[in-house]
């Protein structure tokens, strides 16, 4: 018999996601992965995955799923507003971060995540996926990854591997860090800059605009003037790069960014800050913060520690 998600409604964005597909930047594939690590690892937790396993990743608003086949365990993790409607037509209302059986019939209603972006949506013994280079990522732009590596479109029939074991429901309490403070550090080219942008950039509010999506993320506010040069050699670049155009207007270059790139790099988010950073949702503003390496060190230690606390 076979087990299957039936897409009634994809949602915005909805793909498939795991950690990332390393090691294959120096021929034009970037890692791409889950946008926000913590709510990936937490919607493996609630169901009992290990914690690399592809998960369904979408944005703003999530699709609508019929369940086809065997009862199953499933979870929604982050801040999402969701419905369970059973083959009855009967609707009772999700609980985000908990996991839960779906039988036959039955439909899960993802109808937007709440202040904030990205949720996922995992199973018990995982979704039928073929991975790519050791990764069942979806890079939509280059068309690599799982569903012939495009979102989810009406219709699309999800496949799930069927488990042996039934699974304890599980709940994991967590905040959402809303502060809006981002810590960078310095970029290549931050002496690029003149001394005034180089303080407004740390001391001014900057908006994150509609032109935000899993390659980056455009922001509105000071001008930072360039007193160098507005364009460099094409060199290798990593999540979290802040590039400076020649409009002056920060772009924060996220999960499917292009593997190089020939603006200027004011500065870059570190680890333990980019999930935070990618929660943001448009109109949402920003700041700055800078620090060493010392401080992202042990940021990146903390942050690594909430994983362990699950």
């Amino acid at each position: 018999m076979s087990n299957y998600f039936k897409v009634l409604r994809p949602g915005i964005n909805s793909t498939f996601q795991d950690l990332g597909r390393f090691g294959l930047q120096h021929l034009g594939i970037v890692a791409s992965g889950c946008m926000d690590q913590l709510l990936f690892y937490i919607s493996n937790k609630l169901v009992g995955n290990k914690v690399s396993e592809g998960a369904l990743e979408f944005a703003y608003q999530g699709p609508l799923l019929e369940l086809v086949g065997e009862s199953a365990l499933v979870a929604v993790s982050g801040k999402v507003n969701f419905k369970v409607i059973n083959k009855n037509g009967e609707t009772k209302q999700g609980t985000p971060n908990e996991s839960f059986i779906v039988s036959n019939g039955d439909k899960i209603d993802i109808l937007s995540t709440i202040n904030s972006v990205y949720g996922y949506f995992s199973i018990l013994g995982g979704f039928e996926l073929k991975e790519i280079k050791g990764s069942v990522s979806t890079l939509v732009r280059a068309k690599i990854g799982p569903n012939n590596g495009d979102k989810l479109k009406p219709d699309d029939k999800i496949f799930f591997n069927r488990s042996n074991s039934t699974g304890e429901t599980k709940k994991i309490e967590f905040d959402f860090d809303t502060d809006n403070t981002i810590r960078v550090m310095k970029g290549l080219q931050f002496d690029y800059f003149s001394k005034k942008s180089q303080e407004d950039f740390f001391s001014k509010e900057y908006k994150v605009t509609r032109l935000t999506d899993r390659m980056g993320m455009r922001l509105e506010g000071e001008k930072l003037e360039n007193t160098v040069s507005k364009n460099i050699k094409s060199e290798g670049i990593t999540k979290g790069s802040i590039q400076i155009p020649g409009d002056g207007q920060p772009i924060v270059l996220l999960s499917d960014h292009p593997t190089i790139g020939g603006y200027p790099k004011i500065a870059n988010v570190i680890t333990a800050d980019y999930d935070k950073l990618v929660q943001k949702t448009q109109g949402s503003k920003i700041k700055f913060k800078l620090v060493d390496l010392v401080v992202a060190e042990s940021s990146f230690q903390d942050y690594i520690a909430r994983f362990n606390n699950f």
